[in-house]
């Protein structure tokens, strides 16, 4: 699956009060995602054992209470203290935590939230009035010591002032929870939800308010709907379906694949952006979920713990034994409302976005030309998600252009560009980001990895800002390593890994097939194989020139075994994010030796005629060969 640039999650940032909103909403996420197989374990223990149960067991039963009470609010406080603060501040989010929650009459996740990441500042704060002061061989003293005394402190803190304040303010949103629900109008609260969600505070609204008050009210009764408020695929669903039917041909492309990805493996946040490039079809979301809500409560439904990642499958095994028909049905509604909803308000714009698709090119390449000429640049960004894949290939190809004017060229990550940059090159999708990250440089975008225009541009004005002269009657010199690079490169492409002739329906499966070499050979495994499908989620590895190289997201390099590479070729061509693509060449390496398979690799490929003869190869030898010759 390709999303268009519109719809990938990661360069949707806005700015002002939106922005503030989302990086507080993914703080808050942060300290609950890595914990939600805690969350499940927790489900599975209630939704198996207790006395309304699939298996009533008292005895394994007694793992419930404190399971929730303590172990969910330690690791939330835990995690939050370790963002802030690394393992110390983890400590001391920790010890902190445990402060609300004992005494407490409701799970202290909110507690937890607010006291881990304070704890661990505060921490920082004394080692900071202490950096310098501590005499040698006492440092780890002092640390353990201030971990423990500050711990102590807050814990007491914690216990005495704010438990009570939390407790007060969970009894108020219970109590208005309560009122919605006693009333009949629980339906209301997808007004407030569905908005929050598109602004990523999906999972600070449903594990810091929804659950805790569903908790409370399933451990009373066995079940609660609070738990199908924000996890409802529903309303999602019917949007994407919306667009799958009825949208752009753009949308229409990367529509199938978050219909997969939404309702089976419950990642909602596949479709917010879907929303926030047409903010109207909020309207959809909303109409969805206060339908299916509507018919949750007529139905008495409910399931008996979060269902995260909020998936149909997910609420299958969080659902109680009889009451799968009120479950379906709330799912069904919700979807079927959104979509009707979502259908008249996308259809009517469908002439207008495809119309402003295809103008969007040329309208991007006209600001570009307006922007003022590069002058006293001696450094250029180049600036990726990771900043250790595709920039490294554009780097590599930029050195060689720009080093024979005295210009530095480095790559990093998009968020971690340093603050002296004054001119920076971003993958179009990635240039909001870059801009906010420093907003004083000047931000080049490019579309094609391999031979963007932009590169030529910059080339230009570089060596017109330099008056124009160039040692162009001396050869570039090669860097000391560039010889061995290319080795790397042709050394990891085993035989057995070039695949000529091949066939593929989509981006998808082409990739799954690259993958599959990797294994074949050794070198990765399928979970390995999942992070590069994952990698072309968040933003897509083609590279121009007919060639993409798929690689998995950082997260899944230890399922790496081997430095390898792979080659197929696919003569038909493959839709690859609105490309044709016909040559793939997946990578897996988990070392640094992965930079200098890239950097070999833009030397090659980026070299039009090479791409040209990898591309009509007709044989292994031949794909060898075009690799091999360019180490003389």
């Amino acid at each position: 699956m390709s999303l268009p640039d519109a719809t990938v999650n990661k360069n949707l940032q806005g700015h002002g009060v939106r922005a503030s909103v989302q990086r507080i909403g993914g703080f808050l996420a942060g300290m609950i995602m890595p914990n939600i197989g805690a969350f499940i374990a927790w489900g599975l223990l209630t939704a198996l054992f207790i006395e309304t149960g699939w298996a009533p067991n008292a005895t394994l039963a007694k793992l419930v209470d404190p399971t929730l009470t303590y172990l969910l609010p330690i690791l939330i406080g835990y995690t939050g203290g370790r963002i802030v603060n690394g393992t110390r501040g983890g400590a001391i989010g920790a010890i902190t935590t445990m402060g609300v929650i004992v005494g407490a009459d409701i799970t202290m996740f909110l507690g937890a939230m607010v006291m881990g990441p304070f704890a661990a500042w505060l921490l920082k704060q004394v080692d900071k009035l202490l950096e310098g002061r501590v005499h040698s061989g006492f440092e780890m003293l002092v640390d353990n010591f201030e971990v423990g005394i500050l711990g102590m402190i807050l814990a007491i803190i914690g216990h005495l002032g704010v438990e009570p304040i939390v407790t007060a303010l969970m009894g108020w949103m219970a109590a208005g929870v309560g009122f919605l629900v006693h009333h009949g109008l629980l339906p209301l609260a997808s007004l407030l939800v569905e908005p929050a969600k598109v602004l990523f505070l999906n999972n600070a609204v449903n594990h810091g308010i929804l659950t805790p008050l569903g908790t409370q009210e399933a451990h009373t009764t066995g079940r609660s709907i609070l738990f199908m408020v924000e996890s409802n695929p529903g309303p999602g669903l019917g949007l994407l379906l919306a667009y799958q039917f009825f949208g752009s041909r753009q949308i229409r492309q990367s529509a199938p694949g978050a219909i997969i990805i939404h309702l089976f493996g419950g990642i909602h946040e596949i479709f917010f952006p879907y929303v926030l490039m047409k903010p109207k079809t909020i309207f959809a979301t909303i109409a969805g979920g206060m339908s299916g809500l509507a018919v949750g409560v007529a139905l008495h439904a409910g399931l008996v713990a979060p269902a995260s990642p909020g998936s149909i499958i997910a609420w299958f095994l969080m659902c109680q034994p009889g009451h799968y028909l009120a479950m379906i049905a709330d799912v069904l509604v919700a979807t079927a409302v959104s979509f009707i909803v979502a259908m008249l308000l996308v259809r009517t714009d469908r002439d207008k976005d495809d119309a402003a698709a295809e103008a969007a090119g040329q309208t991007s390449t006209a600001a570009s030309e307006a922007e003022a000429p590069l002058t006293n640049i001696s450094k250029v960004v180049i600036a990726c998600d990771a900043g250790m894949d595709s920039s490294v290939m554009v780097a590599s190809a930029m050195k060689k252009r720009l080093s024979q004017y005295g210009v530095e060229v480095a790559h990093t990550a998009v968020d971690q560009i340093p603050a002296d940059a004054s001119l920076i090159l971003a993958q179009e999708g990635l240039v909001d980001r870059a801009r906010r990250r420093i907003p004083h440089a000047r931000v080049i975008p490019f579309t094609n990895y391999m031979n963007d225009p932009a590169f030529d541009r910059v080339e230009a004005e570089v060596r017109a800002a330099r008056g124009g002269t160039t040692p162009a009657d001396e050869e570039l010199p090669q860097s000391p390593t560039a010889s061995t690079n290319t080795r790397v490169a042709t050394s990891v492409l085993p035989r057995g890994a070039i695949r000529l002739g091949q066939r593929a329906a989509s981006e998808e499966e082409a990739i799954t097939m690259a993958g599959q070499v990797l294994i074949d050979e050794g070198a990765a495994d399928d979970v390995y194989v999942k992070g590069m499908l994952a990698r072309e989620h968040e933003i897509s590895t083609y590279m121009g020139e007919g060639i993409a190289i798929p690689h998995g997201v950082n997260e899944v390099r230890d399922h790496i075994s081997k430095a390898t590479l792979g080659f197929l070729q696919f003569p038909e061509g493959v839709e690859w994010d609105g490309n044709t693509c016909t040559v793939v060449i997946p990578i897996a390496s988990s070392s640094d030796e992965h930079l200098d398979i890239m950097a070999a690799l833009a030397r090659i490929l980026f070299n039009p005629e090479t791409a040209r003869q990898l591309r009509e190869a007709p044989s292994a030898d031949e794909v060898l060969d075009l690799l091999g010759s360019q180490q003389a």
